[in-house]
């Protein structure tokens, strides 16, 4: 039991979040006697992924204004020495901030929400919030090395349509990568904005000639809340990334599955457009003239090895990589592409070195799973610290969730920590620790850099870009309207990924905080989907996805 657990270990780590995973599973295959305890009830920290009710649990966890009565010291400052101090844990997670809930989905009034954790409807209500994580934190966002994997297809659990589930296997490990960019942002910041659907007028009888949408309730959504797998963390993986490589090194990848993202998309001129990424897209698109297929395929060709012809570049290190663009004789279209899309980069911070790494390691990864560089794993983002706590357990590690610890028990003299105190008051022993950031308090991470990122996640009833395949897994970068600004990373997911119901799509926006996350995306979110319920709603507005 938890209240009687061993006294001596050689390593206890702190908090289920991703780099506590990966480290714990590391520890405990190379022989090292692991306890990882968590305070929360559930795997991964702030690198979850929630059911539909359990999200909504967890926001109200974080809206409840109440803060847990101190507890007594007594009972477990007499465990520790006189050469030693004690450095209090918080007790509870304040790294999210300013979450707020929206919902626009219609209830049946025939229908009664029995889901624990069901969201009353109330349209006043919003989600977004902001997460911090330290600049230097080990997400597994930086991918080097490129790994041959195979993929095949399964069917898909849980839903009517099949995809490309891909299943991680060692054949050859080569080269290095490039570090990922935006679509592996290292900060973990979010803004959970959960729309639930804008439908009190079916637009579906309207005669547009436009198609029928099928009518989701608010009830619909919660009775098939078990279908959602909502991540706290949105990113994808880079096909030949660091992650990839880790994980088929580890056999961890025997626990996961993962299917590639089929689209990369542009906002160009107030639309959506799929970039053609690869050579056989370029050349099949409809979109781009013959002019413009050779000029992209040259720079992207030169992209790909652009070391080997420094007199391209030399003159522009100084500049920014936008400009940079403008001198290589591309369409305004073809240079938004490469900047936003292919190297997905800031037009004002991004040097023309960096623009050029970035554009490679983009380049380099296609081809292995599809005709996009990403993956992502089924189930969401939450799947992957589960499998490395998995592979931590089989190899001896003890797990405690519900677990709270009260201190940290210091060396005075050397600095060194040297035992942990739990809420049993059992004095533990160790080698060493490792503590999820999140429980240490300001002062302690007083000399820690940290970066806060707004989230939003949308569920919706149609895609961004319709096509005729509904199972599409899609990445937008929006860029910025105002100079200075940053731009808004859109990942829509389909039911394929198992983290939505059938007819929905899950949609999480990410960009860096310069306001609270409802300032910092309202207008990406009225850009790209019909945000509230009206009675007459324009041509315009009704081709958008509508938020539920």
């Amino acid at each position: 039991m938890a209240d009687s657990l061993p006294t001596e270990f050689d390593v206890v780590i702190i908090g289920t979040g991703l780099p506590e995973s990966i480290l714990a599973a590391a520890s405990s295959r190379s022989g090292q006697r692991v306890l990882h305890v968590d305070f929360r009830s559930y795997y991964g920290g702030n690198w979850a992924s929630f059911s539909f009710s359990g999200l909504l649990s967890w926001l109200k966890e974080y809206q409840q204004n109440c803060v847990d009565g101190e507890e007594s010291t007594a009972a477990w400052q007499d465990l520790i020495h006189k050469t030693e101090k004690a450095i209090t844990l918080r007790k509870k997670d304040e790294t999210i901030q300013h979450v707020e809930v929206f919902c626009y989905a219609s209830q049946d009034l025939d229908d009664s929400v029995e889901e624990i954790g069901a969201l009353l409807k109330n349209p006043s209500s919003v989600a977004s919030s902001t997460l911090a994580e330290p600049l230097d934190s080990a997400c597994l966002g930086e991918d080097k090395h490129r790994v041959h994997v195979t993929s095949y297809e399964m069917p898909a659990k849980d839903s009517s349509k099949s995809g490309g589930e891909i299943s991680l296997e060692v054949n050859d490990v080569e080269e290095t990568m490039e570090k990922e960019k935006d679509c592996g942002d290292r900060t973990c910041a979010h803004t959970v904005s959960d729309g639930d659907k804008d439908e009190n007028k079916p637009v579906e009888e309207d005669n547009t000639g436009q198609p029928k949408r099928n009518r989701i309730t608010y009830s619909q959504i919660v009775k098939e809340g078990r279908r959602f797998n909502i991540d706290l963390v949105s990113k994808l993986l880079y096909s030949q990334g660091l992650l990839i490589d880790l994980l088929i090194k580890s056999n961890v990848s025997r626990y996961a599955e993962f299917k590639n993202v089929t689209r990369i998309l542009a906002f160009w001129e107030g639309k959506v457009e799929q970039v053609p990424c690869s050579r056989a897209d370029v050349f099949n698109s409809k979109e781009l003239t013959m002019v413009e297929k050779r000029m992209l395929m040259k720079f992207l060709t030169f992209c790909f090895d652009y070391e080997q012809h420094p007199d391209e570049y030399e003159a522009f290190k100084q500049c920014s990589f936008s400009e940079y663009l403008k001198t290589k004789k591309l369409t305004p279209s073809l240079q938004h592409f490469v900047l936003h899309s292919i190297a997905m980069t800031s037009e004002s911070s991004c040097t023309t070195i960096d623009g050029l790494k970035a554009a490679k390691n983009f380049l380099r990864c296609l081809g292995r799973f599809g005709n996009t560089p990403f993956l992502f794993p089924l189930y969401g983002q939450g799947e992957i610290p589960q499998c490395f706590c998995r592979m931590c357990a089989v190899f001896g590690g003890i797990y405690c969730l519900r677990h709270k610890v009260q201190c940290l028990v210091v060396d005075k003299e050397s600095g060194r920590c040297k035992a942990i105190i739990d809420h049993f008051g059992q004095r533990i022993n160790a080698k060493y620790f490792i503590v999820e950031d999140s429980y240490l308090s300001e002062e302690t991470c007083s000399s820690v850099q940290y970066k806060q990122i707004s989230r939003a996640v949308l569920i919706t009833d149609q895609s961004i870009l319709k096509t005729d395949s509904d199972q599409q897994i899609s990445i937008l970068i929006v860029p910025p309207v105002e100079p200075g600004a940053c731009a808004v990373r859109v990942t829509e997911l389909c039911s394929s990924t198992m983290t939505c119901m059938k007819d929905t799509y899950l949609v999480h926006l990410t960009c860096s905080s310069s306001k609270t996350a409802r300032e910092d995306l309202e207008s990406v979110v009225k850009k790209l989907f019909t945000p509230y319920a009206e009675t007459e709603i324009d041509k315009e507005e009704l081709e958008k996805p509508r938020l539920l």
